[in-house]
């Protein structure tokens, strides 16, 4: 064997032996060659900035890493830029000026509530944000209270002594604020959205009375606590919440009684959403009657079909102004109370524009009336002439028979004469 060539090859030779011979590397989950390089931006992430490679989107707003004073300033400019967008869209359909509005049901999968498209999961910073949401006509507080005490829920924590039959204050353990009110509204402070939404409509249905979870309606704000003062206010459309008794002598009493006048007056915003939607789908009902009407003048119109319309409007006006608190100036529960509370009442009152869009709404009732007055006098009208004609039918028929009555007698004389 020629020696040179031998040493030229045997290196290789080696080569083939040792990848033919020597075993497969395993896979394991501890540090290797591979995973010790610098891992990938979007690497097991779901953070939308990171997965860009980096690079951030120029509409997504980026994370919050601003001082606290800033972080007020946003939350004060977040809670206009959230609702009015809102509002645009609504003052179109309705009335609603501060009100979510209601869109068709969606799952959200198995074990979830099901939220209407415009109440979607929003969980920024719930532990400054303030809901209410409307689920029935009216709530039975006495069972209201005994399934918040089911579900070792703390009633009236701070002994505010306020009727229960006007308003029910509960706790969770996270020390959110529960207040349930008799016209059907649930008002949360610190509590995510989810919860709040199972609360008022899977533990408190058998309380509800006239339920009409398919249709409910949300309102949101958004609440800064300001330890440096004792009493509280609105500042646009975010309430400054004073928390300075709580802060230093422990005495939770005052924040919360601004938490019922505020809640209170919160509570008619969505009230007033719903029966805005309720009427809005009456008009929209009503149009293809009338369309139907001003094309075809011998149109059949069923006098049961304007029964129901009449029905369906005095139920919207006995809602809002016999059934609710709504149109009233001041609810009952607050007249022994400090004029303070009155004043945080009126505040948001003003903010939501609850007086105006109820006399709004009165008078879109009234148009409505008189539209229903006129086609019950149609029919009315119609019926009338209907009972006309069978009248002068049935003399017809009467004198017909009168007359045979003569004609057999006349024949009677002459055949015994």
């Amino acid at each position: 064997m020629n020696l040179p060539f031998y040493k030229a090859v045997a290196p290789a030779f080696r080569g083939l032996h040792t990848r033919a011979v020597a075993p497969r590397p395993q896979r394991c989950f501890h540090q290797t060659t591979f995973a010790s390089l610098p891992r990938k931006r979007d690497f097991f992430t779901s953070n939308r900035l990171l997965a860009n490679d980096g690079k951030p989107e120029p509409l997504e707003p980026a994370i919050n890493t601003t001082k606290p004073s800033e972080t007020q300033r946003q939350l004060k400019v977040s809670a206009s830029t959230k609702r009015k967008p809102a509002r645009a869209a609504a003052a179109a359909k309705s009335l609603r000026l501060g009100s979510v509005t209601k869109q068709p049901k969606r799952g959200n999968g198995a074990g979830k509530t099901a939220v209407p498209e415009g109440l979607e999961h929003d969980e920024t910073d719930y532990h400054r944000t303030v809901r209410a949401i409307c689920v029935a006509q009216s709530f039975d507080m006495e069972e209201v209270q005994e399934i918040l005490r089911f579900h070792a829920f703390e009633l009236d924590p701070d002994k505010t002594e306020f009727d229960s039959r006007a308003v029910v204050h509960a706790r969770g353990v996270n020390n959110g604020d529960i207040f349930v009110f008799p016209s059907g509204t649930v008002v949360a402070w610190s509590v995510p959205q989810e919860t709040l939404v199972t609360l008022a409509t899977k533990q408190l249905r058998t309380a509800a009375r006239y339920p009409h979870f398919d249709r409910r309606e949300m309102e949101q704000l958004e609440f800064v606590p300001d330890e440096t003062r004792e009493t509280s206010h609105m500042k646009g459309e975010v309430i400054v919440l004073g928390t300075r008794a709580q802060e230093k002598e422990n005495d939770r009493l005052d924040t919360t009684l601004a938490k019922i006048a505020f809640s209170s007056g919160l509570a008619r915003s969505p009230k007033l959403a719903v029966l805005e939607t309720n009427l809005e789908d009456y008009f929209q009902d009503s149009r293809t009657t009338l369309d139907v009407l001003a094309a075809d003048s011998k149109h059949k119109l069923k006098r049961n079909s304007v029964i129901k319309m009449t029905g369906q409007l005095l139920s919207l006006r006995s809602q809002l102004n016999h059934y609710s608190d709504i149109t009233e100036d001041l609810p009952d529960m607050f007249w022994d109370s400090e004029s303070i509370l009155e004043d945080y009442y009126n505040q948001i009152g003003a903010v939501l524009s609850v007086r105006q869009r109820s006399a709004s709404l009165n008078k879109r009732i009234d148009y409505a009336h008189e539209n229903v007055s006129v086609l019950r006098e149609m029919v009315s009208e119609k019926y009338g002439h209907r009972l006309e004609w069978i009248i002068i039918w049935l003399i017809t028929v009467e004198v017909m028979f009168e007359l045979r009555r003569v004609y057999r007698e006349d024949i009677s004389e002459v055949a015994t004469s």
